[in-house]
């Protein structure tokens, strides 16, 4: 099995979206479904068939955190070394075409969310810039061709 990188605050997310899931999102669904079995003849009773879809999807989704979490191979801020860019760090970079600098965390996929500058370890940049240290340039395949980063400043 393999190991599924995450920061502290991440699994506290994933925890926190299992619990919703089992406690709110289950019995509201189960409601819904007794609603619609109600309704009467069930071969075709819309409400039904969508409650039971939504299960579906409810418990796949439950399904799929659980193994994250099973997997889950949790950085504390305290194993960060900052040398390096590698899980977990805070990385400043100036974007050369764009011309401007980002600021990006390097988190697990789970908790990636490029507008709160949370860049996920396995996306292309985050691959590039693992291992490279401050004054380092890198060159990233794009969609819109090839984009160069310098590493200006790694921090926790």
């Amino acid at each position: 099995m393999e190991k599924v990188p995450m920061t502290v605050e991440g699994k506290q997310k994933v925890l926190d979206e299992i619990d919703h899931l089992k406690k709110v999102e289950r019995p509201k669904v189960s409601k819904e479904i007794e609603e619609a079995r109600a309704h009467g003849d069930l071969s075709e009773n819309a409400e039904y068939h969508a409650a039971r879809e939504k299960q579906g999807l409810n418990e796949a989704r439950l399904r799929f955190l659980e193994d994250h979490i099973a997997r889950a191979e949790v950085i504390s801020p305290d194993q960060i070394k900052t040398d390096r860019v590698m899980f977990g760090v805070t990385v400043k970079i100036y974007d050369e075409s764009a011309d401007a600098e980002k600021t990006y965390r390097i988190v697990g996929e789970l908790e990636s969310d490029i507008d709160r500058g949370l860049l996920s370890v396995v996306s292309p940049i985050a691959r590039a810039l693992i291992g490279k240290e401050e004054g380092d340039v890198v060159t990233v395949q794009t969609p819109g061709g090839a984009k160069e980063f310098e590493v200006l400043e790694i921090s926790k």
